[in-house]
């Protein structure tokens, strides 16, 4: 198979600007790239294509596993499409702590989405990152914006607590459910509802749907308890279901409503201007452990280090102290 032509800076900007889905897609891969070249043109690429973004509504989605995430973006993404809406799906999926593959199941769930003309999705293996979210997520973001995405859905793993990390990104988080295991709060941590903008009740359908509207009404309760009653924005508890297609429009709606109601407050670019810094302290860290771990003294002692840790000889404390020494010793003058 011949090997594809190497996109110069101004080709990916131009077919990007042009909204070329394969050109988007070949953006996304040098974005992810951590090799050196790939970071400098990554760099320069996003420098070019920064004042063409944030235009999108950005919507984070996320749920316990088997709420049927794919399925409700599959149909909502659909109904959007057709409303002239240009949509575009970043799904994080779970990937293996030992090799970083990943299933990439969401594309395949996602069939009518996928095979649309005004749609895009971007399967994006997590990993290992907190939360689910990949670490190249936000400015896949950035890139499917400049394209001229004007709905950016993030659907992230539900591993949890750390989920929320999602709400960092986007404009609204949605956190989907599902009745009929039991104790319909077991296992809903406190700091995902109390991030939540928005939850959904899925699977309201069939049989299932008395128990779908009964746990509806125990997370109306628990909302009340967690935010306070003067607050702007008390998250609505909706029930919905992609197989029966009922209680998108009035998801649609709230989100839109949510939207509106935000930029009037002015709370829209707060939120944006709070997620930009956030953002820049996050790629801080991340650049910081990366030279700390390829240091040559650091690689040097971390293997007696971890051992020495690892059977209790010394303390992690004072095992990270010494690290840390030894990469500024090598930057002193």
């Amino acid at each position: 198979m011949p090997r594809r032509p190497t996109l110069s800076t101004q080709d990916l900007i131009t077919g990007v600007r042009a909204g070329d889905r394969a050109i988007l897609g070949r953006a996304i891969s040098l974005v992810e790239s951590t090799h050196p070249a790939h970071r400098v043109q990554a760099t320069a690429l996003l420098d070019a294509l920064m004042p063409h973004t944030g235009g999108a509504q950005r919507i984070g989605l996320t749920g316990v596993p088997g709420a049927g995430k794919s399925t409700l973006i599959d149909t909502l993404g659909t109904r959007l499409t057709a409303a002239g809406h240009r949509v575009a799906v970043i799904a994080v999926d779970p990937s293996s702590s030992r090799t970083g593959g990943s299933i990439l199941g969401d594309k395949t769930r996602m069939q009518r989405l996928g095979v649309d003309p005004m749609a895009f999705i971007r399967p994006s293996p997590a990993a290992g990152t907190l939360g689910g979210v990949a670490r190249r997520t936000r400015e896949t973001l950035l890139l499917c914006e400049a394209a001229g995405f004007d709905v950016v859905l993030v659907e992230t793993v539900g591993v949890g607590q750390s989920e929320t990390v999602v709400a960092d990104m986007t404009d609204i988080f949605v956190v989907l459910l599902i009745a009929g295991a039991g104790d319909e709060l077991q296992g809903i941590k406190r700091g995902l509802m109390e991030r939540a903008d928005v939850l959904v009740v899925h699977k309201c359908d069939g049989d299932n749907i008395d128990a779908a509207q009964r746990a509806a009404h125990e997370l109306r309760q628990a909302v009340r308890l967690l935010h306070p009653a003067s607050a702007p924005w008390v998250p609505p508890v909706l029930t919905a279901s992609a197989l029966a297609d009922t209680g998108l429009s009035e998801l649609w709606q709230t989100i839109a409503r949510f939207g509106e109601e935000a930029r009037a407050r002015g709370e829209h670019d707060t939120r944006r201007t709070a997620q930009r810094a956030r953002w820049m302290w996050d790629l801080v860290e991340d650049e910081l452990m990366r030279r700390l771990r390829s240091d040559p003294t650091v690689a040097s002692r971390l293997p007696h280090l971890e051992e020495a840790v690892a059977s209790g000889v010394l303390a992690p404390t004072h095992a990270a102290e010494q690290l840390i020494a030894a990469f500024l010793a090598d930057r002193q003058d």
